[in-house]
């Protein structure tokens, strides 16, 4: 095994004792003892113990001691909280609220390690990259920080630079929520509804991809090269010759945040405008490109001179094809005409629906859903808390949503809320109808119909001439007695681990039982070494029978079940 794989391990396993110590301290013991991990069930309590703050945290709400474990946690449990703001359909809105509101609370990292990455990433010392290069950062975050400088041709820049042990740190945690992902699954009653270890894959893959600067660069300039005829976008450049996986120079744009809004007023801009050119970039983004900014807080967006909206901070976006923005599309639709009928189609034909859910039930609760947003006037209507209140139904039903949809309500609902911070008139259904309106059209055009004609029947064309090779290969896999059928047993492993558990009780039972018989039976043969005139074996044998019995009955007593 290499060394830097045991490393690993013994710091995974430190972490995870400092993890679930964590936990227990704010009140998530109960789970922790539910996963079966006695060691260190009693390694947090020890470790709680040595807290002061324990009867304070008793006064928060769960939702509020989650956030608070996630950030002392660290930088790779606070990406996951952010993660899991965006899934309604996983954490209840009083949870989704508090996720919103996580921070990093992170030190700045010394200059010198920045300027010793980017003289590994860059293969020179930041003395010949830059004439400039301010100590102090612009910002700090869990994963990097952005320090101005100035390139040598006396180009303005901003540096964002990975933080230097975040790979590693990032890696242990990973290895950690997989590890827990599986406990959950496996020991928690529903845990595998939430697909626990696919949502950590998820998360590792998401997290993965945005420590990859190189790839955060290209998605700036795909934003760019989509916003390149828009006069009122501006996306800062990117700089590739003092860029790499570890480094990012962009070009530095000087704004005002659009959260500001006396100081937008007071630079002449108009708040109107800037509300209509916001939401017209976000929703260009997502009706027609396909990919759009994921995490569109007040501190990525900064307004220039004209009211033209600039957008940081691209290592998170989200895409969506044409099949997905039709869906999305149809089922808006379907909520402004109140049409639950077809509402209720739209989810069996995208294959969301599925036989378990109760559809008599699900269209009473649709219905009174789309009652309560149809009284809402137009303007005052937000589409994006619908779309988040529409997806909290559908969790309770067990039906599934596209991931990429959670990310995109959770933005929409940011940006229709900033542009109504910015202008009180500001409809974000007026905006969008002529998006929607387009998609429509495009969907049923000549153009398009053609197409998915001519596509249906070179599929059927591909079927018919593979059709008699698999069913002659079908026929021969029989006759040659090949043919084999896999049968998957949904929660038949937890059974089998429950009666795995109950038979070695019974097989433990069983011995003591016997040691007890053994002893007793000895006891009446005055023969071999005696003790107070009692044969020593036959006292050796209730002793570990006692032992023995008194285990078996705490190990009862703590599983939670006589």
């Amino acid at each position: 095994m290499p060394f830097n794989r045991i490393n690993r391990n013994i710091r995974s396993l430190k972490r995870y004792r400092q993890v679930l110590g964590i936990l227990i301290k704010y009140g998530f013991g109960h789970i922790v003892e539910q996963l079966n991990i006695d060691y260190y069930i009693e390694l947090g309590k020890r470790i709680v113990s040595l807290g002061t703050a324990s009867r304070e945290l008793e006064r928060l709400t769960q939702a509020a001691r989650f956030r608070l474990a996630l950030e002392e946690l660290g930088p790779t449990f606070i990406k996951l909280g952010q993660l899991l703001s965006t899934r309604a359909d996983i954490v209840t809105s009083d949870v989704l609220e508090e996720l919103q509101q996580l921070q990093d609370h992170i030190p700045a990292v010394p200059t010198e390690q920045i300027m010793a990455q980017i003289h590994r990433e860059l293969g020179y010392p930041v003395e010949e990259i830059f004439e400039t290069f301010e100590d102090t950062p612009l910002a700090t975050a869990s994963i990097a920080q952005v320090h101005r400088a100035t390139l040598k041709n006396g180009e303005q820049v901003v540096c964002k630079v990975r933080r230097p042990d975040i790979q590693s740190v990032i890696e242990t945690d990973t290895d950690i929520m997989m590890g827990m992902a599986y406990l959950v699954e496996k020991h928690l009653p529903g845990g595998d509804m939430y697909d626990p270890i696919g949502l950590v894959k998820e998360f590792r893959r998401t997290i993965q991809r945005e420590l990859d600067f190189s790839r955060e660069g290209r998605t700036t300039e795909r934003f760019a090269a989509n916003f390149a005829d828009d006069e009122t976008v501006h996306i800062p450049k990117v700089f590739w010759d003092h860029s790499g996986q570890t480094v990012l120079t962009l070009e530095y744009v000087s704004g005002i945040k659009i959260s500001q809004h006396k100081e937008l007023k007071e630079a002449g801009l108009d708040l109107k405008i800037i509300a209509r050119n916001g939401a017209d970039n976000f929703l260009k983004q997502v009706f027609i490109h396909g990919l759009f900014h994921a995490d569109p807080h007040p501190g990525n967006i900064h307004v220039l001179p004209g009211n033209i909206i600039c957008i940081f901070d691209f290592g998170m976006a989200g895409r969506l094809d044409d099949e997905l923005k039709l869906h999305l599309t149809e089922l808006l639709l379907c909520v402004l005409h109140r049409d639950v009928d077809r509402l209720i189609m739209q989810l069996l034909y995208s294959g969301e629906l599925h036989d378990e859910s109760n559809l008599k039930n699900l269209k009473r609760d649709l219905t009174e859903f789309i009652d309560d947003y149809y009284d809402i006037l137009l303007q005052d209507l937000k589409i994006g808390k619908l779309l988040i209140d529409f997806v909290e139904i559908l969790t309770e039903y067990q039906i599934k949503f596209p991931s990429n949809l959670m990310l995109l309500s959770r933005a929409l609902f940011v940006m229709e809320g900033m542009g109504k911070q910015l202008d009180p008139d500001f409809n974000m259904v007026e905006q969008l109808r002529p998006f929607a309106e387009q998609i429509i059209k495009d969907r049923y055009s000549p153009t398009t119909i053609a197409k998915e004609t001519a596509q249906t029947l070179q599929s059927y064309h591909a079927l018919g001439k593979s059709l008699p090779k698999d069913i002659k290969e079908f026929i021969n896999r029989i006759n040659h007695n090949k043919f084999k059928i896999d049968l998957e047993h949904r929660g038949f492993e937890r059974l089998v681990n429950d009666l795995d558990k109950s038979t070695n009780r019974i097989s433990f039972s069983m011995v003591i039982g016997a040691l007890i018989i053994g002893s007793s039976l000895i006891m009446q043969i005055d023969k071999g070494p005696m003790l107070f005139g009692f044969p020593i074996l036959g006292l050796l044998g209730y002793t570990v029978a006692g032992f023995l019995g008194f285990g078996l009955a705490i190990a009862i007593l703590r599983s939670g079940r006589m």
